[in-house]
């Protein structure tokens, strides 16, 4: 078990039928993630960390599996340890939303709430992702 989460009172899950809950949990918020990385408006990250936070308090394999991914792995760690993200993780993030959000937003969606619903969904995740450090690979 990771001491540092341990010594912030996180216990595992003594229900089998809760550890298997957050097993399934775990399951699906990573196939979320991954499926964010192909659509840039479903993101990957705040997956990856659920499905980190489930497996930590379910299954010490699957936690291991996913926090020792040579892609995945990384960005967990850095984020939990709150070392931050690195500067191409943000541009990329950037360079791939906003033109996903704006030609959404003008080409494919009418109602004028919800062209303005996917530009503050936007803002906020921008807002969220320059308030981390950044870091350098």
């Amino acid at each position: 078990m990771d001491s540092k989460l341990a010594t912030q009172g996180i216990k595992k899950a003594k229900s089998p039928i809760v550890r298997w809950l957050l097993i399934f949990s775990g399951i699906l918020f990573t196939v979320l993630g991954i499926i964010g990385i192909f659509l840039p408006v479903l993101p990957t990250t705040p997956f990856m960390l659920l499905a980190a936070a489930c497996f930590f308090r379910s299954s010490d394999k699957f936690y291991r599996l996913l926090t020792e991914h040579p892609r995945f792995g990384k960005y967990i760690r850095n984020y939990r340890e709150k070392k931050g993200i690195p500067l191409k993780g943000k541009i990329m993030a950037m360079a791939t939303m906003w033109p996903t959000i704006l030609s959404s937003a003008y080409f494919f969606v009418d109602p004028l709430w919800l062209k303005i619903l996917l530009i503050i969904i936007a803002a906020a995740v921008t807002i969220h992702i320059l308030s981390f450090n950044t870091t350098r690979d």
